[in-house]
């Protein structure tokens, strides 16, 4: 089918659906004209699926602008996708260069994909084969231009337009080139025959592909051959006799601007037996008449002049005609089914021709076959000479214009003259009227071929497809290297990434994204600062700068590695914690060891850097749970740097002490007048496990860490953080560890409340008595705490003002908290607080008092009471709801604590 005719759609962008549609229309077509632009070196079967890929993947995505020429008969949404065909195909066939970037077409595709097959065309004869040969030796863009101009049936100005379109940066260089495969003669002249370019020219070495004739040109039976009485010269019986297939309406060519022949009469005037003399040299390019599709399959008659199809005599002089039919009378029946009566002939149209009518739609002349062929020289015998276009008079004939000339003879096509009703086209049969080949005049010549039928053929067809199993041997040999390599690699990645302890080289750490000198020395764990046991007793300060390294892992630098690792990159598994306002970052340096050992079916490693405390943890069997804890400890003195958590496992806590601890003992805050009792410790400083307050939900039970150093005893509390918060009692100017006896009753009744400042980042916890109240109703004396949590890191400090009743069985009754107030701490030790009391009679009072500056108290709103001193009592009903304020000795207003 030719493009042009298509049924022209209107004009307009190219939608997906219109490409959609127009691709699956023409699949088939769009898929040969893929294959048959692509590579032949590509092999077939890569040629097949790469034609598939390129057609299915030149869908549009979106809506494409495609305005329609006005010459343009084809349908915009085929045309769209033909170009993107070709624009890949030819892409496809560029080589791959290192410095270029390379396109999805060079390479193979990915789909379609065909595993264990190979698929190719159906394997065509030497027509095909010739053909094939001939375009692998083109050029992409001279491929293409072959293809649209035979395939696709498009004029020159066509084809320039759709390969500029296409990429193509010379167009008309590759329509040269498809030229140049139609301008090949397949004559051989071997035996003294003449090509295309005269007599002498050289001979072409390929297979002669004239209307279906299976051997070689020169052989048996070829045009030019020896004078063989009822023999053909075209490959018509003779042929058949020697067990040839016959292929019929192989060559058609097709007209175009520069091209020879019109769309009738190209190469088929008058098939294997133009005009009177039999031979198909002449036929095509000089006889009388002949179908376009007669090429090769006439047949000489001995005793006339004439040619009919196989098995069927012609009667009547100089006269061709297609397979299968007669030529009654003097005329020759050379149209489809159409006698050429008395002395008319048609000419490859089936249309009468007064006289001698020859009908020669071509553009440019072929040359006929002797000397007076085309060339406006006379033939023996012959009454007019016939150039190009050049009406002769006389009994002759025109040739090559289309145009009739009176007379009885005939040329067609070539402006060979014919003498009376007879040929001059070939070798000289018996009762021919003309001589030929080397009994006078000159050798026949063959048409020319063109592979513009060829293309259709199944040879060039990749939807019609034969499957063939690929090395079967190779295949298996590469399945099993390709198995052995894949289980080679998951080997080497199991020992790589799991060595002997079940870690790899980083353990749970993140990958590494930078290599700075600074950071990559802070991650070497042979630059780990190690103190010796014997700094400490020499040092001038004591913190967590003069710790010893201690622990049995602390030689392993594996695991160190693993922990130094984890703190600079923690992976998403690793759980981490940190108090508030600590960095969490890498260290800047090489941190300090403090302790590496086996702990609860754990390895901890404890880092010091200056500002924080880091723990790292990892379970001894497994690679689950790993935890990474921080906490500043920056202005740590030797009591701040007492102790450190070093595990934390079943609802109990295990303290890492300093080396100047000589007693480590638990004490129940709940219970004051009871002892502690001692808590051993190992030969690196870890104590046994104790049961934590700051994982358990009650407050039956509240165990604090009481240690003894060369300058008293110490007590501390576990928060939920890696270092324990130290327990004071007194001023906020000279406070004091509590361990006396009234700080453990005071904390007795108020430890409960430790639990609002847990995981705060709390350095210490000062309570301290500010005042006494006397009870209204004789109730006793009451008691006011303030209850301050410092933190490490200077800010969110937490206030407590709590109100002790006289029975000390009863736990405190939180009055008032603030945070971030300096209220009863060292900068502002004044506070003021109030509570509504109801005293053991049932009466209610608002109860306030203040720390010993305040003057004066006075409260307002629900009730109305002022007192000077303190302490204040008002008494007020059920759900009064007051304002507080105090004045100063130096006459300051202050409201109370919030």
């Amino acid at each position: 089918m030719s493009t042009q005719d298509l049924d022209p759609s209107p004009t307009g962008p190219v939608d997906v659906e219109q490409a959609e549609a127009a691709l699956v229309e023409r699949y088939p077509r769009l898929v040969r004209i893929a294959y048959l632009v692509l590579p032949p070196a590509l092999g077939r079967n890569r040629r097949v699926l790469t034609a598939h890929a390129l057609v299915q993947r030149s869908l549009p995505r979106r809506r494409v602008p495609g305005p329609r020429r006005a010459e343009d008969a084809v349908d915009p949404g085929y045309a769209y996708v033909r170009g993107e065909v070709l624009r890949q195909a030819l892409v496809a066939g560029l080589p791959l260069r290192r410095l270029a970037l390379p396109r999805r077409a060079q390479f193979p595709p990915l789909l379609p994909h065909v595993w264990g097959l190979r698929l190719f065309p159906r394997v065509g004869g030497a027509d095909e084969l010739a053909l094939d040969q001939r375009l692998s030796r083109l050029s992409g863009p001279g491929r293409a231009a072959y293809v649209l101009r035979g395939l696709e049936r498009q004029g020159d100005p066509e084809v320039l337009r759709v390969l500029a379109s296409a990429g193509v940066e010379d167009p008309a260089a590759a329509l040269a080139e498809a030229d140049a495969v139609d301008t090949v003669d397949t004559w051989d002249v071997s035996r003294g025959g003449a090509d295309a370019g005269g007599p002498g020219a050289p001979a072409v070495d390929r297979p002669s592909v004239v209307g279906g004739q299976g051997r070689r040109s020169g052989g048996p039976g070829a045009a030019g051959g020896p004078d063989v009485p009822g023999t053909s010269g075209a490959g018509g019986p003779a042929d058949a006799g020697l067990g040839r297939t016959e292929r019929p309406e192989r060559v058609v060519e097709q007209g175009g601007p520069g091209r020879s022949g019109g769309r009738a009469g190209r190469l088929g005037g008058a098939g294997g037996a133009g005009g009177a003399g039999g031979a198909g040299g002449a036929g095509g390019a000089g006889g009388a008449g002949g179908a376009e599709r007669g090429l090769g399959l006439g047949r000489s008659v001995p005793g006339t002049g004439s040619t009919a199809g196989p098995g069927r005599p012609a009667s009547g002089a100089g006269s061709s005609a297609e397979p299968g039919y007669a030529a009654p009378g003097a005329g020759a029946e050379t149209g489809p089914g159409r006698p050429a009566v008395g002395s008319e002939a048609t000419a490859g149209t089936g249309r009468p021709a007064s006289g001698a009518e020859a009908a020669a739609e071509s553009r440019r002349q072929v040359s006929g076959a002797g000397p007076a062929a085309g060339a406006g020289r006379q033939v023996p015998g012959a009454e007019t000479t016939a150039g190009p276009g050049y009406r002769a008079p006389g009994a002759g004939a025109t040739a090559g214009s289309g145009r009739p000339a009176p007379g009885t003879g005939v040329t067609a096509g070539s402006g060979g003259p014919a003498p009376g009703a007879e040929a001059a086209a070939g070798p000289r049969q018996p009762g021919a009227g003309a001589p030929g080949g080397p009994l006078g005049g000159t050798a026949p010549r063959r048409p020319r071929l063109s592979g513009a039928a060829l293309l259709e053929s199944d040879e060039f067809d990749p939807c019609a497809l034969q499957a063939r199993p690929t090395d079967l041997l190779r295949r298996r040999q590469h399945v099993r290297a390709g198995v052995t390599a894949v289980v080679a690699l998951a080997v080497c990645g199991a020992l790589l990434g799991l060595p002997g302890d079940g870690w790899g080289r980083d353990g749970a750490a993140a990958p590494s994204y930078a290599r700075n000198p600074a950071a990559e020395a802070a991650l070497d764990p042979a630059a780990v600062k190690r103190v010796g046991p014997a700094v400490w007793p020499g040092a001038t300060r004591r913190d967590f700068s003069v710790w010893p390294a201690r622990g049995d892992l602390a030689g392993d630098r594996v695991l160190l590695r693993r922990a130094l690792a984890v703190w600079a990159r923690p992976g998403g598994a690793v759980q981490s914690s940190a108090t508030p306002g600590t960095p969490v970052g890498p260290p800047m340096g090489p941190p300090q060891l403090l302790f590496a050992g086996r702990v609860d079916a754990v390895r901890v490693v404890l880092f010091h850097d200056g500002l924080r405390a880091v723990r790292y943890a990892e379970p001894v069997e497994g690679t689950a749970g790993v935890a990474l804890d921080f906490a500043r400890t920056d202005g740590a003195d030797a009591v701040g740097s007492t102790a450190l958590v070093v595990s934390r496992a079943a609802g109990n806590v295990r303290y890492l002490t300093a080396p100047w601890v000589r007693e480590t003992a638990v004490r129940n805050l709940l219970l004051p007048a009871k002892e502690p009792y001692a808590l051993a410790r190992d030969a690196h400083g870890v104590t046994d496990p104790v049961p934590s307050p700051a994982q358990t939900k009650g407050c039956t039970r509240w165990n604090t860490l009481q240690t003894r150093d060369g300058s008293g005893l110490r007590l501390f509390t576990d928060l939920g953080e890696l270092a324990p918060a130290r327990l004071l009692w007194g001023r906020p100017a000279a406070p004091a560890d509590a361990t006396g006896p009234e700080a453990r009753e005071a904390w007795a009744r108020t430890a409960c409340q430790l639990t609002t400042v847990r995981a705060h980042g709390v350095r210490s916890v000062n309570a301290w008595r500010f005042a006494r109240q006397r009870l209204p109703e004789g109730a006793g004396l009451g008691a006011w705490l303030c209850t301050r949590a410092e933190t490490w890191r200077g800010t969110g400090d937490r206030v407590l003002a709590q109100f002790l009743v006289p029975s000390p069985e009863v736990p405190a009754a939180l009055a008032a908290r603030s945070e971030g107030s300096p209220a009863c701490g060292v900068r502002d030790p004044r506070v003021l607080a109030g509570v509504l009391w109801q005293a053991p009679g049932g009466n209610r009072y608002v109860l306030a008092a203040g720390s010993p500056d305040f003057a004066s108290l006075e409260v307002s709103g629900g009730v109305e009471g002022r007192a000077d001193g303190p302490v204040l009592a008002v008494r007020a009903g059920a759900g009064t709801e007051a304002d507080l304020d105090g004045t100063l000795r130096d006459g300051t207003r202050r409201a109370a604590l919030r």
